[in-house]
């Protein structure tokens, strides 16, 4: 045989063994999902709720109109601290202060009244007092002459002229005690005329007092929106009236953010918290939760659902207000602030990364040769088909393992949530390797399914499609 014949024969020999071998090679890694891998391992984890808001000091107060007027003065600019009491601004006063000085006219004159009054009185009683002395003479007078008359010791014309004189004093009695009444209702009447003008002199007082504006407490004017010259009006049914300022105590400063709905049953009062302000980069002040808000507020409108006539399925947050315990001087209400919440901690926890649980339905669990097999159902048997059925619709959660390079799915209860890792309460033990990417081929990944770990570096590409 020539040589290149033999060459030839030996090169066909060697392409083929060549093929045989990759072929082989290819079934081998046929049905391989390759994954990436992590271990079940304790560390200590906190539980954090995160949500953002805006500075607001706990006790603050809008100064607004209670009165339609010109500010004729203002004595603070924005940024004045001011103490309880002093004054802040002025408006014009000219018809209250002369409606206060004809009320207290009124008042001086109804109480001199009373004075009259009760002069008549005293004039009445003195005249009341004499009539009824003339009245018990008369009375004696004319029973002595009707002893006389009856003895015919006096004369008849003596007689009727007693009788005239009794009658006479008896009715003067009558019109003294009538004096006295009148006198009485007279000064009854000054004395309410006293209480009404006292009325009118305190509500023409407190409208005086309108005109002006004091500090309720110490603080700072943090908004000044008005000046002096404009014209304030007081709020009515649908409208708002004018703000003057804002007046806020910056002793206690607090965080209002707002909570999802699915974390706020994970905060409680007195939980710490850490809160960064946008304003102030890099530093972070520790705060403790004061206050939890009960009703939800409709995310898109800022609405509270109590407030609400019908019921929406729009996201919703709760209220939460976090003190901080060393604010710098220098915050301002209204900046944007984030609250990190620790709601609970857990040390030397057994955990895994977040990302590694998956739910699979009951259904799903099943091997493969169990679902090929199909037996007959007796005739009575139909409800417990019914029961089966609802079962395997069931989700269950859990985790796969790595074991003999297959996927094998483990249910997990789960305990409090980190960042980026979430403990394992039951189901794992420590150094348990398990599945924890991609999402892609956690999503479609199969139990039994063969495994081929490459942790070499994250696929970016099913990680953003994720």
């Amino acid at each position: 045989m020539k040589t290149w014949k033999k060459i030839a024969i030996g090169a066909g020999a060697v392409v083929l063994l060549a093929s045989i071998a990759g072929f082989t090679v290819y079934q081998s890694h046929k049905g391989v999902v390759t994954v990436q891998s992590g271990k079940a391992q304790r560390m200590d984890l906190v539980a954090v709720v995160s949500a953002s808001g805006e500075i607001k000091p706990k006790t603050y107060v809008n100064i607004g109109a209670n009165a339609f007027g010109k500010i004729t003065k203002l004595y603070v600019r924005e940024g004045d601290r001011v103490k309880r009491g002093q004054m802040l601004a002025q408006l014009e006063n000219v018809q209250p202060a002369a409606d206060m000085d004809a009320t207290q006219a009124s008042l001086e004159a109804a109480r001199t009244d009373a004075v009259a009054a009760e002069a008549a009185l005293n004039t009445s009683m003195a005249d009341l007092n004499r009539a009824k002395s003339d009245a018990e003479r008369s009375d004696l007078d004319w029973s002595r002459a009707q002893g006389l008359y009856k003895d015919a010791l006096i004369s008849k014309s003596d007689y009727d002229m007693q009788k005239a004189a009794h009658q006479t004093a008896v009715a003067g009695l009558a019109q003294a005690q009538a004096r006295v009444a009148q006198a009485k209702a007279q000064e009854d009447s000054a004395d309410r005329r006293i209480r009404q003008a006292d009325a009118n002199l305190t509500h023409a007082n407190d409208v005086l007092k309108k005109t002006t504006y004091q500090a309720p407490f110490d603080g700072v004017i943090t908004n000044l929106p008005v000046r002096e010259g404009e014209t304030v009006v007081i709020g009515i049914q649908n409208s708002p009236g004018s703000t003057l300022m804002t007046l806020a105590d910056m002793s206690v400063i607090t965080a209002e953010v707002k909570v999802d709905e699915t974390d706020i049953v994970n905060v409680q009062m007195g939980q710490p918290a850490q809160v960064t302000i946008d304003a102030i980069p890099k530093k972070f002040f520790k705060a403790v939760v004061t206050e939890i808000g009960d009703n939800a507020i409709v995310r898109s409108t800022g609405v509270s659902t109590s407030q609400q006539t019908s019921t929406s399925q729009e996201a919703k947050d709760f209220k939460v207000v976090v003190t901080l315990q060393d604010p710098p001087e220098d915050l301002r209400p209204g900046l944007s602030a984030t609250a990190r919440i620790t709601t609970a901690t857990r040390a030397n926890a057994l955990t895994i990364p977040i990302q590694a649980l998956t739910v699979r339905r009951q259904a799903d669990l099943v091997p493969k040769d169990e679902k090929g097999s199909v037996q007959a159902a007796a005739p009575d048997a139909s409800k417990d088909k019914d029961k089966d059925k609802e079962k395997d619709k069931q989700e269950i959660q859990g985790v796969f393992i790595l074991r003999n390079r297959k996927a094998e799915f483990v249910p997990v209860d789960t305990g409090i949530a980190g960042t980026t890792d979430i403990e394992v309460v039951k189901g794992l033990k420590e150094g348990d390797e398990i599945v924890t990417g991609s999402y892609k081929v956690l999503r479609t990944l199969r139990p039994g399914s063969s495994i081929k770990v490459d942790n070499a570096a994250p696929k970016k590409e099913e990680e953003e499609t994720s």
